[in-house]
């Protein structure tokens, strides 16, 4: 008798590498009748550990809530709000656990947002409006960062990086695991090239170089799938 698991999952299994062009997806409905998702990852069915890229549509309101295990957003394009504040497109979001809001969009936005992913007691909130920081001296020659999220008591890194035209980033390993999100351009590795909306999840423990022709910006975590 084949094994059924008793909630919905998807690339629940973080030993595997994962690529998804989330352009080419289709958008699925969510809870709200004007808020459509496309999950990328998801463990424990609707209410569980999920990424996914959220589309509000103009208007769109949830009712208030709280996140138990915190959340992630990173605004892709629109504004996104809650009673806390107006968030425009480039902000990034971290809320811990406890954190509590009623959010809506009043002209539509799209967002990439990780829940369930952040328990742990004292983590600070953090609001970031990168459109507005200034870029730092990357890991290598052509390439900048901006960090969003460290704390030592705490798994993950999070940062954007900023590829020149030509840039590279030579092969280093993968301690922890990484994720990668292409805001903008296109990056190449040793096993494909990833346009603009592209979602990579690799393993802890791989290696890979990156590389960029044309110039990109991703949002890169890691350090947190073997927590």
């Amino acid at each position: 008798m084949a094994f059924e698991a008793p909630f919905e999952v998807l690339n629940a299994d973080f030993s595997k590498r994962v690529v998804m062009e989330t352009a080419a997806m289709e958008w699925q409905a969510s809870p709200s009748p004007s808020v459509w998702r496309k999950r990328l990852d998801l463990l424990e069915g609707e209410y569980g550990r999920v990424t996914s890229v959220v589309r509000y549509d103009a208007g769109s309101r949830f009712h208030s809530h709280g996140h138990p295990e915190g959340e992630e957003i990173l605004v892709l394009e629109g504004v996104f709000s809650d009673e806390h504040g107006d968030y425009l497109a480039g902000t990034y979001l971290l809320n811990p656990p406890g954190f509590e809001h009623a959010p809506f969009s009043k002209e539509g936005c799209v967002l990439f947002v990780k829940l369930y992913q952040y328990g742990g007691a004292a983590r600070t909130h953090v609001a970031t409006n990168t459109a507005r920081a200034a870029w730092e001296p990357g890991p290598a020659p052509g390439v900048q960062q901006i960090p969003l999220y460290f704390d030592e008591a705490h798994p993950e890194s999070v940062r954007l990086l900023r590829f020149a035209p030509g840039a590279r980033l030579p092969e280093y390993e993968m301690l922890g695991g990484e994720e990668i999100f292409v805001l903008e351009g296109a990056f190449e590795d040793g096993e494909g090239s990833y346009p603009k909306g592209a979602w990579l999840r690799n393993p802890p423990g791989g290696r890979h170089a990156l590389a960029s022709k044309k110039g990109c910006r991703l949002y890169v975590k890691s350090g947190h799938l073997d927590a």
